[in-house]
């Protein structure tokens, strides 16, 4: 028997995002809206893009699923699995490492009690290991959404900000009440 996948819906708001950004292209070259297409998709559906959702964007642009798919994997800006309520991307690259990102990522899992990848049994915090995000002279430093927290080079520091998020309301549409 065939198992019933429940269809993927944008909401208006978002097909006409979908739709200006398509427009912005010739014919038949609509697959150049892909990046802007995938990031409202992953904050219209709980901050990740499910197989199904990345389906739906193929049918939108008319390309075949696998394209949407290469993108999502090469980006890790895209989420391929559900996120917590503050994804810590933290720049895992050799300046940052230099300045303390491995001991900042150890003290993240053992604070967390999560490993790369994970997410908090609260839903909280999802820990991502990511390439460089251009701050080097910095780190170690993470982002969360679109905000750089810079130089979190001691416990103290790092305490602070965790705390400081945890009574943060995130206003974007995949988290809101």
């Amino acid at each position: 028997m065939a198992e019933i996948i429940n269809e993927v819906k944008f909401s208006d708001a978002g097909m006409a995002e979908i739709q200006r950004y398509i427009s912005h292209y010739p014919e038949g070259r609509q697959k150049s809206a892909i990046l802007p297409i995938m990031h409202v998709a992953q904050a219209e559906f709980g901050g990740w893009l499910s197989p199904q959702v990345m389906d739906k964007i193929a049918e939108i642009l008319n390309i075949q699923p696998i394209e949407v798919y290469e993108v999502a994997t090469f980006y890790t800006m895209f989420n391929l699995k559900p996120v917590g309520k503050h994804v810590l991307e933290v720049c895992r690259t050799g300046p940052c490492c230099l300045r303390g990102a491995d001991q900042m990522i150890d003290m993240i899992k053992q604070k967390l009690n999560i490993e790369e990848g994970e997410t908090t049994a609260d839903g909280m915090f999802t820990l991502k290991p990511v390439e460089c995000l251009a701050s080097c002279g910095t780190g170690p430093m993470l982002q969360v959404r679109e905000t750089y927290y810079e130089n979190l080079d001691t416990e103290e520091k790092l305490d602070q900000f965790l705390e400081t998020l945890r009574n943060t309301e995130v206003e974007t549409p995949y988290h809101q009440k």
